[in-house]
């Protein structure tokens, strides 16, 4: 199938899975890295009751609020750069 083919049959909502190798596909930016950090033990009682309450493990909750705040870093940043 040609692109402008299967862009047309994308865009006109046609079920396109079928002339996908999905076999080999990969998310971008979601290779895993594994990376060893000390905390104190009063914060690790505060992770593993905050990610309790949420019904999430302690290693989701410390990924969930690191990516929270890289975003909010990144649209700070972003803000800046069109306020200048």
């Amino acid at each position: 199938m040609k692109a402008d083919e299967f862009d047309k049959n994308f865009d006109e909502g046609s079920d396109i899975q079928n002339v996908l190798d999905l076999s080999k596909a990969k998310r971008s930016m979601q290779d895993q890295k594994r990376v060893n950090v000390d905390f104190p033990a009063w914060m690790i009682e505060s992770l593993d009751k905050e990610a309790s309450r949420v019904g999430v493990t302690r290693q989701s909750i410390i990924k969930i609020w690191l990516a929270e705040r890289l975003e909010e870093l990144a649209a700070n940043k972003a803000l800046q750069r069109t306020n200048g």
